[in-house]
């Protein structure tokens, strides 16, 4: 892969930091393995939820962190004391994982939990009601040119 210098795009740009990182990972080799797998699921128009397939891991093997619009999930599974036991054959993967999801602005983990080897992290966006679009009704004019006006919030209340 050619690397490629995107630093002439950045020399005059102030506040898009966010972007030269999102492009830094983007064109980053080997960013991060796909185990294990994962889906991602919008469960409704402001809500989605993270499915990990974690098989072997604990709660106490598992780590979740949110850093602004960074979630970052890790699993290292405890040293078992099996080397007494003969494995004829070992399948089920437990190595060290760590996975990095960047998320979109307003978007706060709920919660998560862990059933069955399925690890959910549930998220949902909320937006601030001041950063909520509002809606300005169109009032009569008065002949001098001025004219009132109502403020309508997002849900249809006057501000």
């Amino acid at each position: 892969m050619r690397a490629m210098d995107l630093s002439p795009l950045f020399r005059s740009s102030v506040g898009f930091d966010a972007l030269d990182k999102l492009l830094d990972t983007a064109f980053r080799e080997n960013a991060q393995t796909s185990y294990p797998p994962y889906n991602i699921v919008k469960t409704a128009a402001d809500q989605y939820r993270i499915e990990i397939a974690v098989a072997g891991f604990g709660e106490a093997d598992l780590d979740i962190t949110q850093h602004q619009n960074m979630l970052v999930v890790r699993g290292q599974a405890q040293k078992r004391d099996d080397d007494k036991l003969e494995y004829l054959h070992r399948g089920i993967a437990q190595r060290a994982f760590e996975h990095k999801f960047q998320l979109a602005d307003h978007v706060h983990v709920r919660g998560a939990r862990l059933d069955h080897g399925m690890l959910t992290i549930l998220m949902v966006r909320e937006v601030p009601e001041a950063m909520q679009p509002r809606k300005v009704a169109i009032g009569a004019g008065n002949g001098n040119g001025a004219a009132t006006a109502t403020v309508i919030d997002a849900k249809g209340e006057a501000a």
